[in-house]
């Protein structure tokens, strides 16, 4: 004999389904903007600030390389040519503080990068392509103080733009 239970269960099944798909679909939505914030993170602390590192340390190894009191090396192109720049003259993307301008950098002192990592050339106008400025210093004829810093045009997001800077000294041996 089959025994019945009073009321049925009947749509009890897919009550619990929806209950808890709308709880599953709640949760994910919350980890949907951490992961958001995540991808953003990655992409501009990890990615895109190694990058201006890389070529921020790139301009200061080509400005090291040069003797000591050059001052007609044309450091804009790579590699370095002898003469048709500032070579290590001071001056530069340096305003009344002594700091790196990047909003209005100084002629013969800046280039662009492209996203891909191609040089792009100098001069104060930026190129179409660009994705990369990178700006650079030399701010002290004692100690030869050489300052490169590197920024990116856009991040994702539109927050944290990466940016990097790099000093270094050189001393004369005599």
């Amino acid at each position: 004999m089959i025994e019945r239970q009073a009321g049925g269960e009947r749509g009890t099944t897919i009550l619990e389904v929806v209950v808890a798909s709308a709880i599953l679909v709640t949760l994910m939505a919350g980890l949907m903007s951490l992961a958001a914030l995540a991808i953003s993170t990655t992409e501009n602390q990890g990615h895109l600030a190694a990058r201006t590192t890389e070529y921020a340390q790139d301009k200061m190894e080509q400005l090291l390389a040069l003797a000591y009191g050059d001052s007609s090396s044309n450091t804009v192109i790579f590699p370095t040519a002898i003469s048709g720049g500032t070579g290590l003259a001071l001056g530069g993307a340096v305003n009344a503080d002594g700091s790196l301008n990047l909003a209005a950098p100084a002629d013969k002192y800046v280039d662009w990068i492209a996203a891909d990592g191609s040089l792009l050339g100098g001069g104060t106008t930026r190129p179409a392509g660009w994705f990369y400025e990178r700006v650079w210093a030399v701010t002290s004829s004692s100690t030869d103080e050489r300052t490169v810093t590197v920024t990116v045009r856009s991040s994702v997001g539109g927050f944290m733009l990466a940016k990097s800077t790099v000093v270094a000294l050189k001393a004369s041996q005599f």
